[in-house]
């Protein structure tokens, strides 16, 4: 057990590194704040064309100054040179502070699993808006195919990715929330807009899954058909069985915006 532990921690810190090496550091300013995040470009990247960009949002636990944490899950598939090769895009990891949150709700964790209360009315958090921003910014200087701009989030993340859309409906040709919640309220405006694939464990002892399933069928009642995968043995970490999924980028990077 202790040599299977040992392999896979060294295959996990390879890919993290390789993931690294290929994520350069950057930070967006605005108004006095600021936005750290880790960009890759196409290998082979040509400033003449326009490319596919694809806004990736972290947990909880990847929050911080470190602009490094936010790569933990999800960049090594990314950065993986046969999807690179198979998918060239733009892809984004930003990094919200420890102070901060993705999304405008307030969590409960004095017990779990968390509650949660959004609030779909209000502003959204300067670092959600600051994302939205950096999006707006690659395109508006040409650098991106508006009909293919996707994003996609875990947990805290997943929660960002509901809220992100719900205030850009006409941005995003698809997205995908892993052990996220949301505002079943706003759906109605962007189901029909943005196709979804909804993930989460049916174990989940941190977000209960019954919020993507609440929001799931908030799309079906809207006349949408979102992709809904629930795995039945899986805990909060859901995110590590959705990006075994074979056909993870492909399906993203199927839909286009017309």
């Amino acid at each position: 057990m202790k040599t299977l532990f040992s392999i896979f921690f060294l295959l996990f810190t390879s890919t993290l590194a390789l993931a690294q090496d290929s994520f350069e550091q950057a930070v967006y300013h605005s108004e006095g704040d600021s936005l750290q995040y880790r960009i890759q470009y196409p290998l082979n990247y040509d400033q003449t064309k326009k490319y596919p960009l694809v806004l990736f949002l972290h947990g909880a636990g990847e929050r911080g100054s470190d602009n490094q944490s936010q790569l933990t899950h999800g960049s090594a598939l990314f950065a993986n040179p046969g999807m690179r090769n198979a998918f060239p895009a733009i892809v984004i990891f930003p990094q919200c502070p420890k102070d901060s949150y993705w999304a405008n709700v307030d969590v409960d964790r004095s017990n779990y699993p968390i509650g949660i209360t959004f609030h779909p009315d209000q502003k959204p958090t300067p670092h959600l808006k600051m994302a939205g921003e950096l999006v707006s910014s690659f395109i508006e200087e040409g650098k991106v195919d508006t009909s293919r701009v996707y994003i996609a989030g875990l947990s805290m993340g997943g929660m960002g990715t509901y809220e992100m859309v719900q205030r850009h409906p006409d941005t995003f040709a698809a997205a995908i929330a892993i052990c996220g919640a949301g505002s079943t309220e706003p759906v109605k405006n962007y189901a029909l807009k943005t196709p979804f694939w909804v993930i989460h464990g049916a174990d989940d002892n941190v977000v209960k899954p019954t919020y993507s399933l609440q929001m799931a069928t908030a799309m079906l009642e809207a006349g949408a058909k979102p992709r809904v995968t629930v795995y039945e043995h899986a805990n909060h970490n859901s995110w590590d069985p959705a990006f075994a999924e074979p056909d993870f980028l492909q399906w993203l990077f199927s839909h286009t915006k017309n």
